[in-house]
């Protein structure tokens, strides 16, 4: 209980504004470019200003506050919170469909990690042609991009600190100029009344279309829930309510601008910059690049602890992790990094300016949204809870989240696409991990270990064997002490007999807890085998090489094993004894009759498994003495070919 309480984040004034640094990147600058996304290209009237803003209010209101701010911090898990905690909590409850919305939802909240970092930088970017029209902003964003990303192997402590602090002058400065333009023209807060919003969606001819563009001023709602387990619950709720009346006000206030230019075409500056004072634009600029480069590293060091939690859950290919400083939770994922790198300046070349991108942004995250109330829908039913919210809560959020998906389906021939087609391709990546784990599962046999203890017995003491080490450690898929796998027993006894002084079965099970490691010790023969049974949460550190030691050395203590070499000449030197792990790799023996998509999984997952991380570098194990093995693995009826024998 002790390693839980670590991980849950108190009130504190420091907490909130930690959490201003962490959380609200992504949502808090949204106001550079929402209004414009909606105005831009139409003739300004009361109908279109005061239906647009009602329903980014109340979309504020019911989406993030209600169901994430509300509903989705308290689905959490041991204080965790994102699409794989809440996954890991309802798959607890043996229902195999909830694995596909936890996949979908994975997959395109990191696809929209490719097209985030872009907008937000070049819609504040973009804000410097005000002060010089013909200044090239598409090789500044990349610039800038590059600069971001190579960045992330030195980690964001040095940098951290003043995530915070800024974010509190971004906030505070959107709030103060949008309450200068409400103060100047105050009809604008009829906007509160939700009948505007109804009416543009139903009489404005095209209205319902609008919700695409509405739809961007929540695309960072899903980070309230996913970096739940960075600031803590409290912290999240109490800043929220000093961002929404920022946000509010900035939207509000641009708002009340654009009422001023009713008749007109809008197609000026961003109403974001324009109702800025000319002497203020530099330092507006300048804040809102910086505001912008923090939301975007939010998004990344997001996408990190995303995937983390995807190999863990061994729903992804193994990747390398560094941990660039000591902070908990803050990790480095090269590949990840310069592959999202890679996709951003693609999307910046092909978009070039932030309208294009708009245009194109929302409907990966509209698909997530949709997931997250699917599995909350679900953990509502599970709870018990009453009728009426269980069916009318994840009704009314999937009828709002739904229009929002409908409205973004434009989107994609417009440069949806390009997100589509990365989710699609994680997606699938991921699923293909997913089935061919079942596969191996669903066919994995396994036997009495009682039937083969004479049989070891009689190994051990076989010295026409050579001994293959003191210690053989193998990694077992039997989770108890009274089976094994019939692969261990394979390779133990028929492919190259392995006689060792002590052998270890080590079966690692990742827990639906996000922290916490325990571990069980059955002994099989007295000092001669053992089980050990390791149990760690999906977020800790996949070090089972230093964990497996330190369960040695406590076997060691108490006197259960000897840890002096069995080998004579060394024995007389106190020599430790050494160690040997054996990793089986399964193949599908190649006389199976597969069906055409049991083909196409296992020739997808072995080309996934040839350009991801090693076993043994994914344990923590390649400093040690390893060996890869090949054993087959039945999954289909062999073929059977008749033959006769000539005389």
């Amino acid at each position: 209980m002790a390693d839980d309480n670590r991980h849950q984040h108190p009130l504190s004034a420091a907490g909130v504004l930690i959490t201003l640094g962490i959380i609200f990147g992504d949502i808090g600058t949204s106001p550079i470019y929402v209004l414009n996304a909606i105005v831009n290209g139409h003739t300004i009237s009361r109908e279109l200003i005061l239906g647009g803003m009602s329903l980014v209010l109340w979309t504020l209101i019911l989406v993030t506050t209600i169901k994430y701010v509300w509903l989705a911090l308290n689905a959490d898990n041991k204080g965790e919170g994102g699409i794989f905690a809440l996954y890991a909590l309802v798959r607890r409850y043996k229902v195999q469909w909830t694995i596909i919305p936890a996949l979908i939802g994975c997959a395109t909240l990191i696809a929209d990690g490719f097209i985030t970092p872009p907008i937000s930088i070049s819609s504040a970017i973009e804000g410097l042609r005000i002060l010089n029209p013909d200044i090239p902003t598409v090789p500044i964003v990349i610039v800038i991009l590059i600069m971001l990303f190579m960045f992330q192997q030195f980690g964001t402590k040095v940098v951290g600190g003043i995530f915070g602090p800024v974010m509190l002058v971004w906030f505070s400065m959107i709030g103060v100029l949008g309450f200068i333009q409400i103060i100047h023209n105050p009809y604008i807060l009829q906007a509160v009344n939700p009948v505007y919003g109804i009416e543009l969606l139903v009489k404005y001819p095209g209205g319902f279309w609008f919700l695409g563009a509405v739809f961007l001023c929540t695309t960072g709602g899903e980070a309230l829930y996913s970096d739940l387990g960075h600031c803590g619950k409290s912290n999240i709720r109490v800043s929220w309510g000093f961002v929404i009346v920022c946000l509010l006000l900035s939207y509000f206030g641009q708002s009340a601008y654009l009422l001023s230019h009713e008749g007109q075409v809008y197609t000026g500056r961003s109403p974001f910059y324009a109702i800025m004072p000319e002497n203020f634009l530099p330092i507006g600029i300048a804040v809102a690049t910086f505001a912008t480069i923090i939301a975007s590293q939010a998004l990344i060091t997001g996408t990190f602890t995303l995937v983390n939690e995807a190999m863990k859950l061994k729903l992804w290919p193994n990747l390398k992790v560094l941990y660039p400083t000591n902070l908990q939770g803050q990790m480095y994922i090269p590949f990840i990094n310069w592959f999202l790198l890679i996709g951003c300046i693609v999307v910046v070349l092909i978009f070039e300016e932030s309208t294009n991108m708009e245009a194109a942004y929302g409907l990966a995250i509209t698909i997530n949204m949709l997931m997250t109330t699917a599995l909350l829908g679900y953990m509502l039913k599970v709870q018990r809870r009453n009728p009426v919210i269980v069916y009318g809560v994840p009704t009314v959020f999937f009828a709002i989240e739904g229009a929002f998906f409908f409205s973004n389906l434009i989107k994609f021939s417009h440069g949806g696409w390009f997100t589509f087609m990365i989710a699609v391709l994680l997606f699938g990546a991921m699923w293909v991990f997913y089935q061919a784990r079942n596969l191996r599962k669903k066919h994995t046999e396994f036997v009495e270990i009682k039937d083969y203890i004479p049989m070891l017995k009689d190994l051990m003491h076989d010295e026409s064997i050579p001994k293959e080490a003191n210690n053989l450690v193998y990694l077992s898929m039997a989770n108890d002490k009274s089976h094994i796998d019939s692969n261990i027993i394979y390779s133990i006894f028929r492919k190259r007999p392995k006689r060792a002084d002590i052998y270890w079965l080590v079966h690692v099970d990742i827990s639906n807890e996000p922290y916490g490691a325990t571990y069980s010790v059955d002994s099989i023969i007295p000092g001669r085998c053992f089980f050990i049974r390791l149990k760690f949460g999906f977020k800790v550190e996949h070090k089972v090489n230093l964990m497996f030691n330190q369960i040695v050395e406590e076997l060691v203590a108490s006197g259960e094993v000897d840890e002096i070499s069995h080998y004579p000449s060394l024995r007389k030197h106190n020599m430790p004894a050494d160690f040997k792990f054996i990793i089986l790799n399964s193949r599908v023996a190649i006389d199976d009759n597969l069906s055409p998509y049991d083909q196409f999984i296992v020739k997808a997952y072995r080309f996934l498994k040839s350009i991801s991380l090693s076993t043994a570098e994914d344990f923590g194990l390649e400093l040690t003495n390893v060996e890869d093995e090949i054993v087959p693995i039945k999954i289909a009826s062999s073929t059977v070919i008749k033959m006769e024998r000539l005389k």
